[in-house]
């Protein structure tokens, strides 16, 4: 059986990541996903949130995705996301002010308030939060 498999995260932006994994592990709409080689093929819709990537020899990335689709075929994984930012892409500091702002915009319903749009925006930054807090807990931070 093979050892690795090439996986691409793609963005509407933008190519994140192209290479060779051990194992991908996602948040699907029936929760964590862990592909590996020789991976049944099936295609499903991804959760906002963190994308472990674990590389050739054990070394581990991880990414954040705003939600979007996996699809795993016989020799490649590939995640499409709306949205897809690295690690060094992420501003902690940015992610709470947008929690904040959603909050507040949800308990503000006032006017022509869009609640389906606050309440995206607010899954949105939490899963950006603990995204970046699964990095500092690989980093040992």
């Amino acid at each position: 059986m093979a050892t690795n498999v090439h996986c691409d995260i793609v963005s509407a932006e933008e190519d994140i990541f192209s290479g060779k994994v051990e194992m991908i592990v996602a948040t699907g709409i029936e929760g964590d996903l862990g592909i590996t080689p020789g991976h049944t093929p099936l295609i499903t819709s991804l959760h906002p949130g963190p994308i472990r990537i674990i590389h050739e020899g054990g070394e581990e990335e991880i990414y954040y995705i705003s939600g979007g689709f996996l699809e795993v075929q016989p020799k490649t994984i590939k995640v499409l996301a709306d949205t897809a930012l690295r690690a060094e892409d992420m501003s902690e500091a940015a992610a709470e002010e947008a929690k904040k702002q959603a909050e507040k915009a949800l308990s503000n319903q006032q006017g022509e308030f869009d609640y389906s749009r606050a309440a995206t925006q607010l899954a949105e930054a939490a899963a950006q939060l603990r995204t970046l807090q699964a990095i500092r807990k690989k980093l040992g931070k």
